[in-house]
């Protein structure tokens, strides 16, 4: 700083800020820096630092009257001085050849729900004012405080009373803290007690005298004193408070992890209507000749499951319910339901219940073909390295035992992400080997506009058409593989920015001619050891696809509605809905607010859903 101080303007902030800290009374806003910077602004101005030996006396305010009394006051005073004081700077500054710097006082004292507060409080008083000046001060710090000229006497017994009652509040709840409920009950009944004589002195409007409180004075002391030597002190309790937060930092810890766990169990459950309903449809299957009979009569519609002149979408799933809404809500948005083909693959267990479900119901005049994945003769351990994988001993310990000790994260450990089903998408062109372009779809996911035009998208060379994530949290490359193998470091960017499977455009002519499920082969066979990506299908497939995604408008895949709160514009938008993370729709764990979006493409009143409680 340069120039004179004008110390009128300084010595009016801090009239402000002593007046407005003890009016408050509470915590606010402000920083504790704020505070700090007003005073070395004082301090480390060279014509006041020159004179700090002129001053003349500390005036003490008690300490108990400004405990929790914090910095709010401060942002006021700053802000009202900040034009002045740039003024008070400049060469036109007054200069005084004499003042009187008063006090800067420094006390700590302890927050029981942050961290100890530094209350920097600090008053000038100039002799250039007089006696009429500081009465005006005096009477500005008293106002609005329920104080009265007796309890600013040096002598007042009302303010040592005050002061002990506040103290042994805070030791009352230091004392249950510790579990000396007995110790915390004489705190109470004697804070009672001195409560009742201030009380009565308020009434008749005279100020206690030292007889009449002495009592009260020395058995309140007997007990502080008592709680100093139960190390009542702030050090002890500072210590203490930290060894009781890190135990509940550690239960919080334990909690979380069971809740994240038995979310995770929940999640991978199937209920039990769903698992009714797989039943009845498997009986009905086998039991009912006509439906069977019924599949080979539109057998001659056979052509259109390869004609790549209609819509083609794809869905890989085991659960029949959320393939239904998939397939349901994609034909009642389509323009031209008669031109949209379902290929639907699931596994020798579900797929006579499969079958049944999709012969005896109609879908808008949506054609509907059924696989099961046993049947694909190229699909075994000698082509697929997820297949030769669970032929390893290290990798059937590693998802199945459970004995690592808990070392790794569940959700790491699930044997779904060694499933078939979800590995099937890397696997497009020969499971459908004359279709040209495909939209594949994850079972979790809600239909709400006519996907007709994703079809007719340019993806520029690319083969995959999907939407981008990284503007959100945890969604580029960083996030998801592990930079630390140099591998990876080699050959990805790693801010290069994630995308989303579950509604996806694939070019299955552009998918062939650069062999990108050779490329899959190639980074699942590296990560044999689990040492590039930890879980799920999405790592491997930004490796694969690496360079040969196209982004698509966000508007085509809202994403987050089994995880997170969705912004109801983006919903409404939203052409399609993917209820990603653990709280499907179909679960009693499901997001309430989003199952009524899925729930509308049910006919909760179908014989077989009301027979299986399916609701």
């Amino acid at each position: 700083m340069t120039g004179p101080l004008n110390v009128h303007t300084l010595a009016r902030a801090y009239e402000w800020v002593a007046a407005s800290t003890l009016i408050r009374y509470r915590i606010g806003k402000s920083s504790g820096r704020d505070v700090a910077a007003v005073i070395r602004l004082a301090c480390e101005e060279p014509f006041l630092a020159s004179h700090l030996q002129e001053c003349i006396s500390w005036d003490f305010i008690p300490t108990l009257l400004i405990l929790n009394c914090v910095y709010y006051a401060w942002h006021h005073a700053l802000t009202s001085i900040d034009a002045k004081l740039a003024s008070s700077l400049s060469e036109n500054a007054l200069s005084f050849s004499s003042f009187l710097f008063v006090n800067l006082i420094l006390w700590i004292s302890l927050s029981f729900c942050s961290s100890c507060v530094i209350v920097m409080l600090g008053r000038c008083s100039f002799a250039s004012y007089g006696v009429s000046k500081r009465s005006y001060r005096h009477d500005r710090i008293r106002e609005g405080l329920n104080v009265s000229e007796e309890m600013l006497s040096p002598d007042s017994v009302a303010r040592q009373l005050s002061e002990q009652i506040s103290l042994a509040k805070a030791f009352v709840v230091i004392a249950k803290e510790s579990n000396n409920l007995q110790f915390a009950w004489e705190l109470s009944a004697q804070i009672r007690n001195s409560q009742i004589l201030l009380s009565n002195a308020a009434l008749r409007r005279t100020p206690l005298t030292t007889t009449e409180a002495e009592t009260a004075i020395r058995d309140m002391a007997l007990l502080l004193f008592q709680a100093q030597q139960l190390h009542y002190d702030s050090s002890t309790m500072i210590m203490r408070l930290k060894a009781r937060i890190q135990g509940l930092e550690e239960q919080m810890n334990s909690v979380s992890e069971k809740s994240s766990k038995y979310g995770q169990i929940a999640a991978e459950e199937i209920p039990k209507s769903l698992y009714c309903l797989g039943i009845s449809l498997t009986t009905e299957w086998f039991r009912n000749s006509n439906i069977q009979q019924e599949l080979k009569e539109k057998k001659q519609i056979a052509a259109k499951l390869s004609d790549n002149n209609l819509y083609h979408f794809c869905v890989f799933s085991d659960n029949i319910l959320a393939t239904s809404v998939v397939v349901n809500s994609t034909s009642l948005n389509s323009k031209h339901p008669d031109t949209v083909v379902f290929h639907l693959v699931t596994d020798e267990v579900n797929y006579a219940a499969m079958k049944a479900w999709f012969s005896l119901n109609s879908f808008n005049g949506v054609t509907v073909d059924v696989q099961k994945f046993e049947d694909f003769t190229w699909l075994n351990a000698s082509y697929v390295p997820v297949l030769k994988q669970l032929q390893d001993s290290d990798t059937q310990n590693y998802y199945f035992s459970g004995n690592d000790n808990g070392k790794t994260p569940i959700k790491f450990r699930n044997p779904k992400y060694l499933s078939m089903l979800n590995h099937l998408r890397f696997y497009i062109p020969e499971v459908f080997p004359a279709l040209k372009k495909v939209v594949f779809l994850d079972d979790d996911v809600v239909v709400q506009k006519d996907l007709s035009a994703l079809f007719s998208k340019d993806l520029n060379g690319n083969v995959n058409g999907a939407v981008e994530t990284c503007m959100e949290t945890f969604h580029r490359y960083h996030k998801y593989l592990n930079y630390s193998h140099p591998l990876i470091r080699a050959h990805f960017d790693p801010d290069a920015c994630g995308w989303a499977f579950g509604m996806n455009v694939f070019d299955l002519v552009e998918w062939r001619k650069r062999n990108v499920t050779g490329i899959y082969h190639y980074w699942q066979e590296k990560n044999v050891d689990r040492t590039l990506w930890k879980l799920g299908t999405l790592p491997p497939g930004l490796l694969t696809f690496y360079g040969l995604t196209e982004p698509l408008d966000p508007m085509w895949h809202v994403l987050g509605l089994g995880y997170t709160n969705v912004d109801q514009q983006l919903i409404e938008k939203g052409a399609v809905l993917h209820y990603n993370g653990n709280s499907k729709p179909w679960l009693k764990i499901g997001m309430e607010k989003y199952k009524p979006l899925w729930d509308k493409y049910i006919d909760y009143g179908h014989p077989l859903l009301q027979q299986c409680n399916v609701h």
